[in-house]
């Protein structure tokens, strides 16, 4: 019996969605609302609009990792692994539009490609990036 008790215990314990309680709303919600009724009533006689505050609308940096990645992965550096990577697509999409599939892989993808390839452009860009940041 003391078995059983503890695995209940276990899932009552991982499924916190088991019982269904409900939660009595906070009494600052319920006077918030009540006040924002009764300034809408208000509001509606004297139209009070209210200033609205500008927001200075801040420039988006570039993140220059990412310039230095697509460079090396045009690069002498990445070319074999940009090789191998754009034959992997074109090997897996062409399986897709109806032409003959390689037998031996059916479920290809070109996971291991691409990440050899993110990985040689990451190394690439690593030394341009911390030029560029001192």
């Amino acid at each position: 019996m003391g078995f059983f008790d503890s695995i209940s215990d276990m899932l009552e314990a991982a499924l916190p969605w088991s019982t269904a309680e409900a939660e009595a709303p906070k009494e600052e919600e319920t006077k918030d609302e009540e006040s924002s009724d009764k300034s809408e009533e208000e509001g509606s006689e004297e139209k009070e609009e209210e200033p609205e505050e500008e927001e200075e609308e801040e420039e988006e940096l570039e993140d220059p990792k990412e310039k230095f990645e697509e460079e090396c992965k045009e690069s002498k550096a990445c070319a074999p692994a940009k090789h191998h990577f754009d034959e992997c697509v074109e090997r897996v999409t062409s399986a897709d539009h109806g032409k003959p599939v390689d037998k031996k892989h059916p479920d290809e993808d070109c996971v291991e490609e691409f990440f050899h390839l993110a990985h040689c452009a990451s190394t690439c860009a690593a030394p341009k990036l911390w030029n560029a940041l001192k």
